[in-house]
């Protein structure tokens, strides 16, 4: 034993005064290691049980990172002091780092204070509905350090970076609530009853679960087209996102098809008149 510990306690290098052994060497990477996996169960752990009591999950998301943070600054302190390493020895190091991070690593310290806000301020919250840019809408999953992770409507992942959510203009559906007014647009033919069309819209939308009846739907006969007269219902639903309101409008749709044949309305559809010259035929014959 009296060797063992010989072996254990036996002075490798000397650090800021402070002599360095075999035991410190063995026993700090160990810490660290068993530290940050207990950390990990023991946030996980808190974590289902605040989802259990149906706590926010913006706010388990950022409680979840904030104990993980302190709770690994903790660790490297501890470490330091088993090393005897004061912090002052670092102040050397932690200013070049400070420098070398300040040139080269804009962009990552960016996303990651950036990502903070997010979890912060909440503008985004996991379950919103984004849009971003000209065509891109999908479902917000996780806000992580230095980028958001976005399911599209295709299903397909998007990894953003944090930086760009907040320095550039983001739609979100349903930042404050999950109301959103549609359209949708019916041509009937010529010759068709437009106050009667105008009802069975309107009574097509009103009958659908998930219209609003305040503010109310109304039904505008938009315009005279070229093939059908043009009536456009306008709404408010509750709705989670694109899919949902799509699928509104189809339910809205299908009945709307359903009283148009109940009352004999046609639904135009494009056509074309084709006269020949029956003098220039028999004279080309």
């Amino acid at each position: 034993m009296e060797k063992l510990s010989d072996i254990l306690f036996l002075k490798l290098f000397v650090i800021n005064q402070q002599e360095i052994t075999i035991f410190q060497i063995i026993i700090v990477p160990l810490l660290l290691v068993l530290g940050f996996l207990f950390l990990r169960m023991l946030s996980g752990s808190i974590a289902k049980r605040l989802e259990a009591r149906n706590v926010n999950a913006d706010a388990i998301h950022l409680f979840r990172r904030v104990f993980f943070v302190i709770g690994a600054l903790l660790l490297f302190m501890t470490a330091l002091g088993i090393l005897g390493i004061p912090l002052t020895a670092f102040a050397f190091v932690s200013g070049a780092i400070a420098i070398g991070v300040g040139f080269g690593a804009q962009n990552i310290i960016n996303n990651f204070i950036s990502g903070w806000i997010l979890m912060w301020e909440r503008p985004i919250k996991i379950g919103d509905f984004l849009e971003l840019g000209d065509s891109t809408r999908g479902t917000v999953e996780a806000i992580n350090t230095r980028s958001t992770r976005i399911r599209r409507v295709d299903g397909v992942h998007l990894l953003v970076p944090n930086s760009y959510l907040l320095e550039n203009t983001v739609v979100n559906w349903t930042l404050v609530d999950k109301l959103a007014r549609n359209l949708v647009r019916v041509g009937v033919a010529y010759g068709s009853p437009v106050k009667k069309v105008a009802e069975l819209i309107k009574q097509a939308v009103v009958e659908h679960e998930n219209v609003l009846a305040d503010p109310a739907p109304s039904v505008i006969f938009e315009d005279f087209g070229d093939n059908a007269l043009i009536f456009d219902a306008y709404f408010w639903a509750n709705s989670n996102g694109d899919r949902g309101l799509r699928e509104i409008r189809s339910d809205i749709r299908f009945r709307i098809e359903e009283l148009f044949n109940e009352n004999d309305i046609v639904i135009a559809f494009p056509q074309r008149d084709v006269h020949i010259d029956g003098e220039v035929f028999i004279k080309k014959s």
